[in-house]
């Protein structure tokens, strides 16, 4: 018994540091995934993502984040993965601005679907182009997001600056509607998925108008960045919008570390894959999305982990 014991104590710090060591191995294998701003679609799919990864075995905790930021906390190693844009990605591997240089350390995983930049307007502030800005007070996203970028742009074409409003108020899409509702701003813009949340929140307290983005300015932007598409609001996506809208668009897609694990990618890809459903019934521009799709070149290179995923689905 006296032996036992002796045994016992002997081998308790030994066993006391194997589950120290085992603990923190577990907690230092924590991903970390930078979303998008609470209201927006990437928050919340997000977390679905995280659900589905962690069934695979990988642990994701899910952060607040923006297109723009998100690259850079990819690169710069803070976070494993992120959502991003492919205009803003593309400019990061091209140390564009709003890059200082170039990101080397982005990979891309899956491009998932069509993002839609989106000028709304209080109908009674006489706003039918974004010339007519000028003056008036705007609502954009924080610095760091992909659509107050794109913002400016946008303005630029028109040949205005963030100078020519009365006010700009960089803020979330839930203050944004706050502030269009007791009208302190007359506009907003943002970026994500059509019908936004955010919009249909603002149109059940008072009238919008959608503002479009004509051909020539469409052409214009493009020569600011030639990964802006041309995207179109079917009429009826929001309340009284009786007539289609033309406005720009650009991918959301998934990145990761380039030197991420190959198996934590593909085991969270594949999941995303598997469990599409999941991922649809949050955002429902998923539904049409296939690997084919998600495999496309989008001027970002793809991850070893994705490389392997598509070869063995057969789109690569």
């Amino acid at each position: 018994m006296k032996t036992s014991r002796t045994l016992f104590n002997q081998r308790t710090p030994i066993l006391v540091g194997a589950l120290f060591c085992c603990a923190a191995g577990v907690q230092a294998q924590q991903i970390k995934l930078m979303t998008g701003p609470q209201g927006g679609s990437w928050y919340p799919l997000g977390g679905a993502i995280a659900n589905i990864a962690d069934k695979a075995g990988v642990k994701i905790q899910v952060l607040p984040g923006a297109g723009i930021a998100n690259v850079k906390g990819v690169d710069g190693g803070k976070a494993d993965f992120g959502f991003g844009n492919s205009i803003s990605t593309v400019d990061g591997v091209a140390g564009r601005a709003p890059f200082d240089t170039p990101t080397k350390n982005v990979c891309n995983v899956a491009t998932l679907y069509p993002q839609y930049y989106q000028v709304v307007a209080n109908a009674d502030a006489n706003i039918k182009s974004l010339g007519d800005l000028k003056g008036k007070a705007l609502a954009v996203q924080p610095k760091g997001n992909t659509a107050e970028f794109i913002s400016q742009q946008s303005l630029q074409v028109y040949g205005l600056k963030y100078e020519d409003m009365s006010r700009v108020s960089y803020v979330s899409y839930t203050d944004a509607v706050s502030l269009m509702k007791d009208n302190n701003a007359q506009a907003f813009t943002l970026g994500t998925t059509v019908p936004a949340s955010a919009i249909m929140d603002l149109a059940s307290a008072r009238d919008i108008q959608l503002v479009s983005i004509p051909d020539d300015k469409f052409q214009a932007m493009r020569k600011l960045n030639p990964g802006y598409t041309k995207l179109v609001i079917p009429a009826g996506s929001y309340p009284k919008q009786t007539s289609d809208v033309q406005t720009i668009g650009y991918a959301t897609h998934v990145i990761a570390r380039c030197d991420l694990d190959e198996n934590v990618v593909y085991k969270v890809l594949k999941g995303m894959v598997d469990n599409k459903a999941d991922l649809a019934a949050i955002t429902k521009a998923m539904a049409a999305t296939t690997p084919k799709m998600m495999a496309e070149d989008i001027g970002v290179p793809l991850h070893k982990g994705a490389i392997r995923f598509y070869k063995e689905a057969g789109v690569l």
